[in-house]
């Protein structure tokens, strides 16, 4: 296992040190949509990121009899980062509660009394203003403990309200959005992003095309890196909804006159993200005013024992609830391929 920069595929790291790890944890109803995403249990997917943050917590959930996974039982990215965790403990291990049906149990968890949004196709209902200020309250506010942050995501169908984000802000890359699925589902994707576009018009600033078409997780993580990154390093632990993170901080700086310190910015993903034929996170990174660090790891599951795994490597799942970021802080810390692997099946065994 190594880490490579996303742009030239030579070595590259991550910081050295020990990590924070705060992980966003939103809804969008967009999720809702049938066929759109497969990012957890059928009828039960806005239940994901609840599940995703008690699992990295206590490495058990509570809200539901088992984690989430996808139909053909591929178990959330949550079990790499809490291999990681037990492995090269995070100095510190946090939920964001960014709009969320129901509260983590038995998790340390922030609240903002933010509601989980509505779906994109019908109008997603945010203030984007009210949360990318709470977003820079949070990240001004932020009391790093370890050498820099690591910040993760848990929003499934996320990958589709990134999309239509991008776009209503003016980039250019409808077809470089990854997904939980090995093949993406397009016309169901495209669908809902072309609803959501037809809700918005050129008259409309930033703030009120966000308000549309966008979800809590983007716009709050938004604000928070245009803050966080002025005191210490940040991590961005995911693929192409990270990625358009970035691309909404980029642009706002005029609507706020300020942006983010880019040199303190990182973002870490999974070598199935970076690899995945159906999407570009290289090009929507170019698309950024600045060039972005940007890794990925190639922690792999060649060598697993239990099957279901290996579907990973076949390009189901890809990342989220911060898969990347922790592989490549494990990598960091002299964790290797095996030990972490061994670990993850551990894990799997005695649920």
């Amino acid at each position: 296992m190594n880490t490579y920069n996303i742009f030239t595929n030579e070595p590259d790291t991550l910081p050295s040190g020990k990590a924070d790890f705060l992980l966003a944890a939103s809804v969008t109803k967009t999720c809702e949509i049938e066929g759109i995403t497969q990012a957890g249990i059928p009828g039960m997917i806005p239940l994901t990121p609840t599940l995703d943050a008690e699992f990295i917590i206590n490495e058990r959930v509570y809200s539901l009899g088992e984690v989430a996974e996808t139909p053909t039982g591929v178990p959330t990215p949550a079990i790499i980062t809490r291999a990681v965790h037990n492995l090269t403990p995070f100095s510190a291990i946090e939920i964001l509660d960014l709009g969320l049906q129901r509260v983590p149990q038995n998790s340390p968890c922030q609240h903002f009394n933010i509601l989980p949004s509505d779906s994109i196709a019908t109008g997603a209902n945010i203030d984007a203003k009210a949360v990318f200020e709470k977003g820079m309250r949070a990240g001004r506010a932020y009391e790093l403990k370890g050498s820099y942050l690591i910040l993760a995501e848990s929003t499934p169908s996320g990958t589709t309200t990134a999309a239509a984000t991008a776009l209503a802000l003016g980039y250019e890359c409808r077809g470089d959005f990854s997904s939980s699925f090995l093949n993406v589902p397009s016309n169901i994707r495209d669908e809902t992003i072309n609803m959501a576009l037809s809700l918005i018009n050129n008259d409309m600033g930033n703030f009120e095309k966000l308000s549309f078409v966008s979800d809590n997780m983007l716009i709050f993580c938004a604000g928070f890196l245009m803050e966080a990154t002025r005191r210490f390093h940040v991590v961005l632990a995911g693929g192409t909804q990270m990625a358009a993170c970035l691309l909404v901080a980029d642009a706002l700086r005029e609507d706020v006159l300020m942006r983010v310190k880019h040199e303190n910015i990182t973002l870490a993903t999974t070598q199935w993200v970076a690899g995945d034929k159906n999407s570009n996170i290289a090009h929507i990174l170019s698309l950024l005013s600045y060039k972005p660090h940007a890794i990925y790891t190639t922690f792999s599951f060649k060598e697993a024992t239990i099957s279901v795994l290996k579907k990973y490597d076949d390009g189901e799942a890809k990342e989220g609830v911060g898969a990347g970021g922790a592989l490549a802080y494990a990598y960091t810390n002299e964790s290797d391929n095996e030990e972490i692997l061994r670990e993850i099946e551990r894990i799997l065994y005695i649920m």
